[in-house]
């Protein structure tokens, strides 16, 4: 293996198939072999492995790896020195702490020796720490939300809708900190030249299919009389194209908008005088 191969690590588990398909769209086929952790992946060097998110993250912080998909909560709590590249914005989760309801008081935990159960212990410890409660730590090792209320009276953990926390009749009384799946580098690599170099291209990829879920293409006709206005109208990204129609009748705008304020832009659009307006996905998209 060449000493300027990039080593990549992605995600086994929850992460993994939101990552495979965020690669995929960015044109990066990656391949399960008979090695099912050690797929190939069609870039040119680079040399990939599958692991645990956990692991990723401290695979990066000793340089084992050079790049990486994992969650922000992990590196916070194995606070480690990486280098965030990209938020993919996928896999959103809280960290939080929750207790049964019957055990709080006014919505709170009782001044009361407690017990904490998490996998997060430097997190859930610094947390105790900042609350002030008398409380000692139990670690746990997947399944948090069972442990109370005969072996834990409160946890820390991580959720994305809060289901499986009520299921268990838990109640969040405090958020910690959200995160998501994140791309990280290893700061040995990026000190590296040519592995900085060829980490960053993987990173502009990624990041055109992240920015290409957050906008859509949108064209409108318009005469010369209301071209200002529809233009003013429109959230594009730097100045939108404008060509003239056959025969002189008008222009066609096109922009790159904001997918979330599209129900807002198309009524005001409407309003200005645009007419035939089309709203087409975009791919990818390069700034």
């Amino acid at each position: 293996m060449s000493t300027d191969t990039i080593k990549l690590g992605l995600p086994k588990g929850r992460m993994e198939k939101g990552v495979l398909e965020l690669l995929e769209a960015a044109g990066i086929q990656v391949r399960m072999s008979s090695r099912a952790y050690r797929p190939s992946i069609s870039l040119a060097d680079f040399e990939t492995k599958i692991l645990k998110p956990q692991d990723i993250v401290e695979m990066l912080h000793i340089g084992s790896r050079d790049v990486g998909f994992a969650g922000a909560d992990w590196v916070e709590e194995m606070q480690v020195d990486l280098v965030e590249l990209l938020d993919t914005g996928m896999d959103p989760v809280k960290l939080v702490a929750a207790a049964p309801k019957s055990l709080l008081v006014n919505g709170k935990l009782p001044k009361q020796k407690l017990v904490v159960a998490s996998e997060y212990e430097r997190l859930a410890k610094k947390w105790i720490a900042e609350k002030g409660i008398d409380a000692s730590f139990v670690s746990s090792h997947g399944a948090t939300e069972v442990f109370p209320p005969e072996d834990a009276d409160c946890i820390v953990d991580n959720t994305s809708t809060g289901s499986t926390l009520r299921a268990n009749n838990l109640e969040i009384i405090d958020q910690i900190m959200v995160s998501s799946t994140r791309m990280y580098a290893s700061p040995a690599a990026m000190k590296n030249p040519a592995k900085k170099a060829g980490i960053e291209r993987f990173a502009m990829l990624a990041k055109s299919v992240v920015d290409a879920r957050q906008r859509v293409m949108l064209e409108v006709n318009v005469t010369a009389k209301d071209l200002e206005k529809v233009i003013s109208i429109l959230p594009s990204m730097r100045k939108p194209t404008i060509s003239e129609l056959h025969g002189s009748a008008g222009y066609v705008v096109k922009a790159a908008v904001p997918r979330a304020e599209l129900t807002s832009i198309i009524p005001a659009i409407k309003n200005a005088g645009g007419t035939d307006v089309v709203v087409s996905l975009i791919s990818q998209l390069v700034a």
